[in-house]
């Protein structure tokens, strides 16, 4: 089932979508709107400027908003490790709510009341926090838990822009995988958060002018 509703989040109005993530409502919902998961995309850890890839990004978003078609990715093709991550996440879960003692709510989606930003959190946490699970294979975990902060490096884009499209005060990222102690980090809006946004509203206002471009040819 579908319900969609606007909250006040801290001055921020969101747009919660409820259907199941993955499914032909979702893809509908989000097609065409610059998604957390695709911030590092827009923005490099390393330099804090717009990233090589924004272009690409920017024709990809036109031709969801543009084509009659689901997206290519709305396809069952999945990897290997995918599959794996999927298999292990309701497990990585119901590990975190034993662990942080808070109610976990899964959700389709939030978008931003203006309809320039969308993610998909793996859980909305109490009031002000969020959750983004990692199930990833043994090895890529180990290297998380060998090398401090690499796991905040791999994500930091989607975390700090979820933070940003939900205005929630916190979001918990954690690793899982069996057998192995997980990372779990918790972020908070910093200078990332603020450098992020000046990007993104960057990114979407020639984001804007190439739609705009394209509608007009």
């Amino acid at each position: 089932g579908r319900r969609d509703y606007v909250a006040d989040q801290g001055g921020v109005e969101v747009k919660t979508f409820m259907m199941l993530q993955g499914s032909e409502d979702w893809h509908r919902a989000k097609r065409g709107i610059p998604s957390a998961s695709n911030f590092d995309r827009i923005l490099t850890n390393k330099t804090g400027k717009l990233s090589a890839q924004a272009d690409d990004y920017i024709a990809e978003l036109v031709s969801e908003m543009l084509s009659p078609f689901l997206p290519e990715r709305a396809e069952s093709y999945t990897s290997n490790a995918m599959r794996f991550g999927q298999e292990n996440e309701a497990e990585a879960r119901r590990y975190y709510q034993m662990e942080r003692d808070l109610d976990v709510q899964q959700i389709g989606g939030c978008m931003t009341d203006d309809g320039r930003l969308w993610c998909s959190p793996d859980g909305l946490v109490s009031d002000d926090g969020g959750l983004e699970l990692k199930a990833p294979l043994p090895k890529t975990h180990a290297k998380y838990l060998l090398k401090e902060g690499s796991l905040l490096d791999d994500y930091r884009q989607q975390v700090h822009g979820a933070l940003i499209v939900t205005g929630r005060a916190w979001w918990d990222l954690m690793s899982f995988s069996m057998g192995m102690p997980p990372v779990l980090i918790r972020v908070t809006p910093n200078g990332d958060t603020d450098a992020l946004k000046v990007a993104l509203d960057r990114f979407c206002d020639l984001y804007a002018a190439a739609l705009a471009k394209v509608r007009a040819a």
